[in-house]
């Protein structure tokens, strides 16, 4: 019965058809895992060749990024807060779901050190506290987070006072770049998008591409290749001129331009 309706899924619309098919898979794998059939036929859904082009990521100049963190109100406690998370993103690069999970433990005054375990790749990354963060992660220890025993650092605004997750600092750099006035038209402008607009500052600086690995906590130069595509200065640089046509081309006979 599933063969014969993927049978009929329109093969112009790839993907729709990727992902019907993905969707299948998971609920059978799920039905599976709950005991609810005996064997897991989610293997036997076929599979496709679909290949997701990737976009081109949204970035921000230094201008920009620094216009929307001037606006953050950091007199109020969530101001204090945002203004350091949104820091963390801008100068460190570190995702959503890694400001999300910060805790105590992973910061090194003294040897002014961010060491934290990845939650994407499960790898070790160690990034320099810099002053600029550091003083604002202090600020809102000071003045803006709430009392509580919690071993992560951001915590909810309201009570009760729990760890923030990956949607709420999604939520809030979202909202800091709407509330700044800076055109976000076409372009996406969360954590990721700071992330990205560090990396092209890097390639600007003609910093090297293990090095920008590195920095953001890639497992290999392969995900931060993904960024030359955004680097058109060094582009520019790879640009061969085109050979001149001759005039007669576009008159010689039997060619389309020919009148």
């Amino acid at each position: 019965m599933i063969i014969d309706y993927l049978r009929t899924l329109d093969i112009r619309h790839s993907t729709v058809a990727h992902m019907t098919l993905r969707a299948i898979r998971t609920f059978l794998k799920f039905l599976f895992e709950q005991g609810l059939i005996k064997e897991d036929i989610s293997l036997s859904v076929p599979q496709d060749n679909y290949q997701k082009q990737a976009k081109l990521p949204s970035v921000f100049s230094v201008d920009e990024i620094q216009r929307m963190i001037s606006k953050i109100d950091r007199a109020r406690p969530s101001g204090k807060r945002n203004y350091a998370i949104v820091l963390i993103a801008a100068r460190l690069g570190l995702r959503a779901s890694d400001i999300a999970g910060l805790k105590f433990e992973n910061l090194f005054w003294q040897q002014s050190i961010i060491s934290i375990c990845q939650y994407k790749t499960g790898r070790q990354l160690q990034l320099p506290l810099l002053a600029e963060v550091g003083e604002a992660i202090i600020e809102y220890l000071k003045y803006g987070r709430p009392i509580s025993n919690e071993p992560y650092v951001f915590l909810s605004a309201g009570s009760p006072f729990r760890r923030m997750h990956t949607p709420g600092i999604t939520s809030l750099v979202n909202r800091a770049f709407i509330l700044s006035g800076v055109n976000i038209e076409h372009r996406h402008h969360g954590p990721h998008a700071l992330r990205h607009s560090l990396a092209n500052l890097l390639l600007e600086q003609s910093t090297i591409l293990p090095v920008i690995t590195e920095v953001l906590g890639h497992e290999n130069s392969r995900s931060t290749k993904y960024y030359l595509r955004i680097d058109l200065t060094s582009m520019k640089q790879c640009m061969l001129e085109a050979p001149a046509v001759a005039d007669g081309f576009y008159n010689q006979k039997g060619c389309c331009f020919y009148a």
